[in-house]
């Protein structure tokens, strides 16, 4: 067995266990050191520190026999442990720095660090944190600012004063400093955080802020002008609810204002309508938030009487399951993959989103012919919906996803799923998994008259929908699932065939849509999928190279083929960096070796890879390889290897 709590140098126990402790544990006499002021309370943290808290932890970390005062001073060394193992982490990045530069680079330095480091070191760290590019390269920054130019904060995260939120707050604010203004902010905020009570994070994001704006006046206005210009944004990110949230962030100010203004005299008007009744101001001013962006009147909203395109009743949930974030300042972050990649290929290799069998044609997002007065309408941006399709046909009450949101419940996918319907710029796609969700076949909607049986008419009084989500609206179900639908199988009771009362079924077409290869499976061939509103589109379901590849899309040249690439981008469905969450459609189809190294442009040499990931995989010391067709595996120039698997779909 390996080593367990309590293990170690356990000299001086006393017999009798304390209250609570298991039957045959004891107090070890040690603990008496960690009340104010004694031995192991003012032991800096470190190798000596950790053996005795080890030591006095028992079995289940319980600290047998242990005070109260005990007990929090116990706390209060594990979080200065806590502390300086994570400026030992810090410090080895910075060796890490050190031993990424190159004397021929002649790269700037602070002392013995250089100013600059490259991307193959921040994406071998985010491989090796299991955390985003981003998050890691943050990460390299603390680590490089507490070395080069901040080291009395530095000392204080080291001996446990600072926490490394805390540490990496004081260098996010400090950074912008030159070095001499850095020395001078840093001298002024050490006596104020070495106190005996300690300041919250919010505290210190406050002095820090004060300090940096006295050290340098105008550093402030520097700021606000720079994230303006360099950082303004719109974020679209799941609540922990599950609910969605929207946020404008360094947007100008004077606009902002503005826009808050506007946005509370249409929730004012929303309230003084009485079509609300009970509704709180926050909720008005949500639902004005929304309705000016997607350019939806008052009025509209009004004469509707509700505040969400859900008909149901938006106060049945109980207020209970309902959690305000506590405002204590801590941070958050937002891990996302890869960068938004640039115009143009990489060398050779096909671009984001440039083709595939979704593209342009009838209900699968091609460009209108013309707005008003001629003029052409704007394509709009499709939204990513991933939605089991057995939630749609009342089979189950699976939960669905969408990219950049995450988990949607089942009750919100039929939904999204209606709104997507709606439009006539949606496109809509089956994928057929195995039991663990792994993409194993695919098939693209296509509208058109289908020589198929007549199905029933929706059912009666299902409204519309007050508002259409152009969406990419990928339907999922699993090859037992679909099997089971073939003709043949029972028709679940209170149908008529396949028909749900939402109005959607999902049927084997005819004999015309047999397989086109003796291996495929029988479920292989084309579908009817049929729409609320009584729209039908016909889906030829083939297989997902993913187990193996039988070649049977390879293309011959350089480029991929439309379907090549789209099949591609459906199974790896995110980049295959695994820390990078950037969209499949969103990056690179890139070859795993290289074409003019005899590499094959087929799904089982290719994979998605964002631009910024494809160019690290290029870089030195990179290898990606594929064991099998829906497997990567990297090896990083350190030699270390992670494998990332096909995508596991919502089913």
């Amino acid at each position: 067995m390996g080593w367990q709590p309590g293990e170690g140098s356990g000299a001086g126990r006393q017999p009798a266990p304390g209250p609570g402790a298991p039957a045959g544990t004891s107090r070890d006499e040690r603990l008496s050191g960690f009340t104010p002021g004694g031995q192991w309370d003012q032991c800096p943290p470190g190798p000596e520190l950790a053996a005795v808290l080890a030591g006095v932890a028992g079995l289940e970390w319980r600290c047998p026999g242990a005070e109260p005062d005990e007990l929090i001073g116990v706390v209060r060394r594990l979080t200065a442990l806590e502390s300086w193992a994570s400026a030992a982490k810090l410090a080895a990045v910075r060796e890490l720095i050190r031993q990424d530069d190159l004397p021929s680079l002649a790269r700037p330095r602070h002392g013995d660090l250089p100013d600059q480091w490259s991307d193959s070191l921040s994406h071998e760290l985010a491989l090796a944190l299991a955390v985003s590019v981003q998050s890691a390269e943050q990460t390299t920054l603390t680590a490089w600012e507490l070395g080069a130019r901040l080291p009395g904060i530095a000392a204080l995260h080291a001996d446990g004063t600072l926490a490394y939120s805390k540490a990496k707050l004081i260098v996010e604010t400090f950074q912008w400093l030159s070095d001499a203004d850095a020395a001078k902010a840093e001298a002024m905020i050490i006596p104020q955080l070495t106190g005996t009570t300690g300041k919250t994070w919010g505290q210190i994001m406050n002095l820090a802020a004060r300090i940096a704006n006295e050290v340098d006046p105008g550093l402030a206005e520097r700021r606000r002008k720079a994230a303006v210009k360099h950082a303004s944004r719109v974020t679209l990110f799941r609540e922990q609810s599950g609910a969605a949230g929207l946020s404008g962030r360094d947007l100008p100010t004077d606009e902002a204002l503005a826009a808050y203004a506007n946005l509370d005299a249409r929730a004012a008007e929303y309230k003084d309508s009485g079509a609300f009744p009970g509704a709180r101001i926050d909720q008005l001013r949500a639902a004005a938030y929304l309705d000016l962006i997607n350019g939806r009147s008052a009025e509209a909203r009004i004469a509707q009487g509700n505040l969400s395109t859900n008909t149901a009743d938006p106060d049945a949930t109980p207020d209970a399951v309902i959690a305000t974030r506590p405002d204590d300042g801590s941070p958050g972050e937002t891990e996302t993959g890869g960068g938004a990649p640039p115009p143009g290929n990489g060398p050779g290799d096909g671009g984001p989103d440039s083709g595939g069998p979704d593209s342009g044609g009838p209900r699968s997002g091609g460009p209108r012919s013309g707005g008003p007065g001629g003029q052409p309408a704007v394509r709009p941006v499709l939204a990513d919906l991933v939605v089991a399709l057995t939630t749609l046909l009342g089979l189950a009450d699976r939960p669905g996803e969408a990219h950049g949101l995450g988990v949607l419940d089942p009750d919100l996918c039929r939904d999204l799923a209606r709104l997507a319907a709606a439009s006539r710029h949606s496109q809509i796609c089956v994928t057929v998994t195995d039991s663990d969700g792994i993409a194993i076949g695919h098939g693209c909607g296509r509208a058109g008259k289908l020589a198929c049986t007549a199905i029933a008419q929706p059912a009666a009084g299902v409204p519309p929908p007050p508002v259409a989500l152009p969406a990419r609206l990928n339907l999922t179900i699993t090859a037992d699932r679909l099997s089971a639908m073939l003709p043949g199988a029972v028709v679940p009771a209170g149908r008529t065939g396949n028909r749900t009362p939402d109005g959607w079924a999902f049927t084997w077409r005819d004999a015309r849509g047999s397989p086109s290869s003796p291996d495929d499976q029988d479920w292989c061939g084309t579908w009817t999928i049929t729409l609320p509103g009584d729209s039908e589109l016909a889906v030829r379901i083939e297989p997902v190279p993913t187990f193996a590849c039988d070649h049977r899309h390879e293309s011959r040249g350089y480029q991929p083929n439309d379907t090549l690439r789209h099949l591609v981008q459906v199974r790896d469905h995110t980049c295959t960096f695994p820390p990078c969450s950037r969209h499949a459609r969103a990056s690179d189809f890139e070859h795993a070796q290289p074409y003019d190294k005899g590499g094959r442009t087929c799904s089982c040499n290719a994979g998605a890879r964002s631009r910024k990931c494809h160019r690290i995989k290029q870089s030195p010391g990179w290898t990606v390889t594929q064991p099998r067709p829906g497997w990567h595996q990297w090896t990083t120039p350190s030699g270390w290897t992670y494998v990332q698997a096909p995508y596991r779909y919502p089913v």
